[in-house]
């Protein structure tokens, strides 16, 4: 009988530690891609500009340099700025 016992209490425990890891799982939010401050500024004229326009390998900041006409004034001087110390902006 004792033994019938430890293994219901085990297997309370089990279930338990299942269903708290199952929680945590769930309840903890992706943590957001942090941007720097040229995809902050340009991200309105990235969705409207380069929206059908896949992700990864360039091909955002392709499409921006290919609408520098048409970027609103933030994201020109966003860009600008981080040309100024030299580094690839990131779009």
């Amino acid at each position: 009988m004792k033994i019938y016992k430890s293994l219901a209490m085990l297997a309370m425990v089990a279930v338990s530690a299942m269903s708290a890891m199952a929680a945590a799982q769930t309840a903890a939010p992706a943590q957001p891609k942090q941007q720097g401050p040229v995809a902050s500024a340009c991200h309105a004229d990235v969705q409207r500009l380069c929206a059908g326009v896949k992700p990864g390998e360039g091909r955002i900041r392709a499409c921006v340099h290919q609408h520098q006409q048409e970027l609103s004034p933030g994201c020109k001087t966003a860009i600008s700025n981080h040309r100024g110390g030299q580094q690839p902006a990131k779009i």
